[in-house]
């Protein structure tokens, strides 16, 4: 089973960066996670977030947040709206399911005498 994650929303912001001090290199980032195998694709309610400075090209670890990140990450992340958990079935499960149907169906009308 594959778990991905799929971005939902990418923000720049201007708040400065705990290991380089730069205000103008900080992004914060929202991925959801999708679940694709060979019978269904899914979205997950899962999401997670991460944030990197592209000044110092570094990742900011939620340890190193200072108050004002953390209250312009609480914001962002009320205004992110994770896509509705969802699952399709592919080919293969459909097929899968009408040959049960259709083995039960068989197996109904044996013991009940119309095949024999």
């Amino acid at each position: 089973m594959a778990k991905k994650f799929f971005t939902l929303k990418e923000v720049k912001l201007n708040n400065n960066c705990p290991e380089c001090y730069s205000n103008n290199g900080l992004q914060l980032t929202f991925k959801q996670q999708f679940v694709e195998n060979a019978f269904y694709k899914a979205i997950t309610e899962e999401t997670t977030q991460s944030m990197s400075c592209s000044t110092c090209n570094t990742d900011i670890f939620p340890v190193r947040w200072t108050d004002e990140i953390e209250r312009v990450v609480a914001y962002q992340k009320r205004a992110a709206k994770p896509k509705p958990k969802s699952l399709k079935l592919k080919t293969l499960a459909w097929v899968l399911i009408v040959l049960d149907l259709l083995i039960i169906a068989g197996v109904v009308l044996f013991a009940m005498g119309v095949f024999g």
